[in-house]
């Protein structure tokens, strides 16, 4: 097997680098609770693996080659992302109204930081991130088309093509399990920071609005 690995590792970690909705719900369990950032980022990359499979498989090329396919996966894709936007809105104007309310009982009108999530992991965190990195990712087209037009150019007529295709995308999948949880160690460090009423209502208000924007965009790009 015979395949560039200098240029693809270049390319993988560039492309981890520019921030996108699976990178926004990684951070975003994370700050809610570790277990649940880890959980995210190993969905993401499960999600990634079925763009992996199909693209071996030359599933990814028929749904390349088929708009309506495309447009399908495209607009659930985005469909999710506006719908975990609504649910972060809606989680800061419950913020908001537990900031106000205890403003109005405390004498002096402010508010006191509520506790991070007790550390125990429970199965629901766990299913409930995983659920919506591996939504997040596998509904995303652009993640099938990466598999489809930048792993071939990496690889190489001395062997099977599938075969390449797959290693190359295993080692994606690795590397992403790797830096996903190095970013959900450092996000989660910020839990106590986060968890202000104040910092929580802002933090949920501008993810919320930023799932919705990347759920738009999603839909709006051809």
């Amino acid at each position: 097997m015979s395949v560039d690995l200098v240029g693809f590792l270049g390319v993988v970690l560039v492309a981890y680098m520019v921030p996108g909705p699976d990178f926004v719900v990684v951070v975003r369990s994370a700050a809610e609770h570790p277990a649940k950032g880890r959980a995210a980022g190993l969905g993401a990359q499960t999600g990634l693996c079925v763009h992996m499979l199909a693209a071996a498989a030359g599933l990814s090329l028929i749904a390349a080659r088929s708009p309506a396919v495309y447009d399908a996966i495209k607009l659930l894709g985005a469909a999710y992302l506006v719908y975990l936007g609504i649910r972060a809105v809606l989680a800061a104007r419950r913020t908001a109204r537990e900031r106000h309310s205890a403003a109005a009982d405390s004498p002096e009108g402010l508010t006191a930081p509520r506790a991070p999530a007790a550390d125990g992991t429970t199965r629901s965190q766990w299913r409930s991130g995983f659920t919506e990195g591996f939504l997040t990712n596998v509904l995303n087209p652009k993640a099938a088309l990466f598999f489809l037009s930048i792993l071939p150019q990496f690889v190489h007529g001395g062997g099977s093509a599938a075969r390449q295709i797959f290693f190359l995308g295993l080692l994606d999948v690795l590397i992403g399990v790797v830096y996903w949880f190095a970013l959900a160690a450092v996000a989660a460090r910020l839990r106590a920071f986060l968890a202000r009423t104040k910092i929580r209502h802002r933090w949920e208000l501008t993810t919320g609005w930023l799932f919705i924007a990347m759920g738009i965009g999603v839909a709006a790009v051809s």
